[in-house]
């Protein structure tokens, strides 16, 4: 066993473990697996994910990325939101707006004099073979799971997403057909899911599972591509208030159906929780 030092943080209920490159180092041959037991809530620290900062040839910073079974994904807003404070703070970046390098391409993070950092999330994916989704079109698609019809709203933040719009129990129905929908056929990379009220033209709540995490507290991207399907349906206008389990998050997106190619603007917390020594 090799003892590495960590800092756990939160985005919103979204829990992440943050590990300096040198202390990875120390463990990296035991990665992935490694990262499935620091991530188990009850015999490790607990956690939505991993994120270890790394050189880039392509952005100021570049990231390592483990959910808490295990696999890569290609962003997390919430993450971001960590990921950057926590880099800015323990001096590895001298700036506080920066480019970071992930597998959804370049995402660029402000840390605000307020403690809070706004992400630049970049342009949403609407185009289905591109988000990816089999379906004939992104939004309003006609899908079937577990026996019931939902009409479904594609959209990519640099990882899939299936919005749906409701105005049932948005929390059960997450975890009713949560699992059904991320690994739906028509999502071959499966997706994460987003059940969503609609409270005003500029207010909605959305309840998250998250590909690969199940249900959890909040999801950044997935808060994105909230807004964004809401706005592209004449819900709401272009700035939101997306009200997560976790807490609150700002997004602002000036596209529409006629011109989408626009970036998506996140701004919301990023705290410490504790930091601490574990062996791995």
């Amino acid at each position: 066993m090799t003892k590495i030092n960590f800092t756990k943080m939160q985005g919103l209920g979204n829990d992440f473990i943050l590990i300096e490159k040198s202390e990875f180092d120390k463990v990296s041959e035991k990665f992935p697996e490694a990262a499935i037991k620091l991530c188990d809530r009850n015999f490790g620290i607990g956690a939505d994910g991993i994120f270890i900062p790394v050189e880039s040839a392509k952005a100021d910073l570049g990231w390592f990325f483990y959910q808490s079974d295990g696999s890569t994904a290609q962003m997390c807003g919430n993450g971001m939101r960590c990921f950057a404070k926590f880099v800015y703070d323990k001096k590895i970046i001298d700036k506080k707006e920066f480019s970071v390098e992930t597998l959804a391409g370049i995402i660029v993070p402000e840390v605000l004099d307020d403690g809070k950092v706004k992400v630049n999330m970049s342009k949403p994916v609407l185009t289905p073979e591109k988000i990816p989704f089999k379906g004939e079109c992104s939004l309003n698609c006609k899908l079937e799971a577990c026996g019931k019809d939902f009409l479904v709203n594609a959209v990519s933040m640099g990882n899939p997403h299936c919005v749906i719009f409701t105005d049932g129990d948005a929390k059960a129905l997450a975890k009713e057909f949560g699992g059904a929908l991320e690994h739906h056929p028509l999502f071959p990379e499966k997706t994460n899911v987003e059940f969503v009220k609609i409270l005003s033209n500029s207010e909605i709540s959305v309840d998250v599972w998250e590909r690969g995490c199940g249900i959890t507290l909040a999801c950044g991207t997935g808060a994105c591509a909230s807004a964004v399907a809401a706005i592209l349906n004449g819900h709401c206008n272009n700035k939101v208030k997306v009200n997560l389990p976790g807490g609150v998050l700002t997004i602002e997106w000036a596209g529409n159906l006629q011109n989408p190619d626009f970036d998506v603007f996140m701004t919301g917390d990023a705290q410490y929780v504790f930091e601490g020594t574990i062996d791995v």
